[in-house]
């Protein structure tokens, strides 16, 4: 019988976001460029803390032998570059001690980086505090997952306590919990009612990239595949949380530099990654991994320059250009 993690990873290689929401997002082209590159500041500021980018390696796995070769490597490429990194659902760990290790060694290859845990709404506030210490988490993501549950042959089906877990946890825990979809992103109405449980942090996680639905499906002997283009994209999450009062992090379909640049312009604080992070750990030395992201860094202050933006604020006030489709996705959601 395979694992389940592992079955995840297998099944997330294989899938290819070679178009999304964000090709559908121009900006309008400056022509006269005036910054010099080396004085352009990519840092951001958030939970007390200062980044040097606004990227982070989101969450994966956890729970199999597979995923603790790949995450002693994600966290090893983190620490090199000092990113941000969450891991994937320590509810494996909770579960079956065994399958620490798997997740313990974020912390130890990652010791001063900023580092979150992540578990679902079938936890406690006992589970979440659990997965906190585990990993000596500076937060919490919260996944949530219905729609992938709902596909699952073994997953949840009753989520009547999910709105009090949620927050009982954001207002009993130390650390900031961050509210993170999995990949069919949120509305507007989810965010007021996330922000109305006294939620602050969202990860928009919208479609686009992995799509959990299908990584079930291939699971199942009797397909959903009606719930194959279910939910909202990163763009159009984006874009409904504009007027939100909740900090915005983006993720989900987000393949390389200018798609970093794009959420930023849309309103994320910062840009988690994971299908990106995920195939080049499994295809690349540790060495080319570094090397690779670094490229990726560099890539949007270069980008920041032919938009004369000097920094991430800056960036966020830049006009956009929406095309057809998304402008008549804001015109049927202004009804």
């Amino acid at each position: 019988m395979t694992n389940r993690k592992d079955d995840h990873i297998t099944q997330a290689l294989h899938q290819n976001s070679l178009s999304n929401d964000f090709d559908r997002v121009r900006f309008v082209p400056e022509a006269l460029a005036r910054l010099n590159t080396k004085t352009i500041d990519t840092s951001r500021i958030l939970f007390g803390r200062t980044f040097d980018s606004p990227v982070y390696i989101n969450a994966m796995s956890g729970g199999s032998e597979r995923s603790l070769v790949m995450n002693t490597k994600l966290a090893k490429l983190a620490a090199a570059l000092n990113i941000p990194m969450a891991s994937g659902s320590v509810s494996a760990a909770i579960k079956d001690p065994r399958w620490e290790e798997s997740f313990t060694v974020i912390r130890e290859h990652h010791p001063n980086g900023f580092v979150m845990a992540n578990v679902g709404l079938s936890q406690t506030l006992e589970g979440a505090k659990k997965a906190i210490k585990l990993l000596k988490a500076d937060a919490l993501q919260v996944h949530l997952n219905a729609a992938q549950e709902i596909v699952m042959p073994e997953g949840d089906r009753d989520f009547s306590d999910w709105p009090q877990r949620l927050q009982t946890m954001v207002e009993q825990l130390d650390v900031p919990v961050i509210v993170k979809e999995v990949g069919f992103g949120l509305s507007r109405e989810s965010l007021a009612f996330l922000s109305a449980l006294g939620v602050q942090y969202v990860d928009v996680s919208g479609r686009g990239g992995t799509n959990f639905i299908t990584i079930e499906n291939a699971r199942r002997r009797y397909p959903l595949d009606h719930f194959d283009d279910y939910g909202f994209s990163t763009v159009e999450s984006l874009l409904e949380g504009k007027d939100s009062d909740l900090t915005l992090l983006a993720s989900g379909g987000v393949r390389g530099a200018f798609d970093v640049v794009k959420a930023i312009a849309l309103g994320a604080k910062m840009v988690g990654m994971s299908g990106f992070f995920l195939k080049m750990v499994h295809e690349l030395s540790l060495e080319e991994c570094i090397e690779k992201t670094q490229q990726l860094l560099q890539d949007i202050r270069m980008i920041m320059a032919i938009l004369n933006v000097s920094n991430l604020d800056e960036l966020a006030a830049k006009p956009l250009l929406l095309d057809a489709s998304l402008q008549h996705f804001l015109s049927q959601r202004s009804r």
